[in-house]
């Protein structure tokens, strides 16, 4: 599966468009978490706890966002874009969007 940002794979021509696809988690953070960024925030600097979080997350998003492609028999998806909201205060959200094709050798 070929997954980009831009609306045109190099080497490569979109036969078919098949649509939208999305993949999105809800992830809300935990007390061990926050107490330890709570600490790291005094101090300043990254707050890795948060940051790994949020790379998983949109590690998940993505990884359900293809696997729509594939259902829908596409073996690429171009135009990728995340996006994110606060859904309550300790939660939020990740969704991965983009439009599954059907790409061959151009």
């Amino acid at each position: 599966m070929i997954v980009v940002t831009t609306f045109e794979v190099p080497g490569k021509r979109i036969l078919k468009a098949y649509g939208l696809v999305r993949g999105n988690t809800i992830r809300a953070r935990n007390v061990g978490r926050d107490i330890l960024a709570f600490f790291r925030n005094v101090v300043g600097g990254e707050v890795h706890e948060y940051t790994k979080l949020m790379a998983e997350s949109r590690e998940q998003a993505l990884d359900r966002m293809v696997e729509e492609a594939k259902s829908l028999g596409a073996n690429g998806i171009v135009g990728v874009r995340f996006a994110s909201s606060e859904v309550t205060t300790n939660a939020a959200e990740i969704l991965a969007y983009g439009t599954a094709v059907l790409l061959e050798d151009g």
